[in-house]
């Protein structure tokens, strides 16, 4: 499976944010997203498996509880691939955060402006 067709789910998406925050057991994980997304346990422990089996989490045994955590190198090889994409809409975020700054310094001046006119 590719891995974007991975990351097209948006509970495997949110698995994978939870996981993002650190170690979390198998039954923290299914309670958390059945109540967001209102799944089943099973159907949890499904997304959980396709994101193991593509290697996008790990998981270790820890008693009769089992852990999971993000694997860093799927989501290296997709930073890579969109590291491609970044050289078209980097130049343009530059240019937004430029235009954004000149706006507050326009308004904060303005403001400023305004203040010592008053009486």
């Amino acid at each position: 499976m590719h891995a974007f067709d991975i990351l097209g789910d948006p509970v495997r998406r949110r698995i994978l944010e939870l996981l993002a925050r650190g170690e979390r057991p198998a039954g923290a994980i299914s309670d958390a997203i059945a109540e967001e997304f209102g799944i089943s346990q099973p159907a949890v422990s499904q997304h959980l498996r396709v994101l193991r089996d593509s290697g996008f989490t790990t998981v270790r045994p820890e008693g009769t509880r089992r852990i999971y955590a993000v694997a860093d190198e799927p989501l290296r090889e997709v930073d890579a691939w969109l590291e491609t994409f970044r050289a078209t809409w980097q130049p343009r975020l530059d240019a937004l955060g430029t235009e954004v700054a000149r706006g507050k310094r326009a308004r904060h001046n303005h403001h400023h402006n305004e203040q010592e006119q008053t009486p």
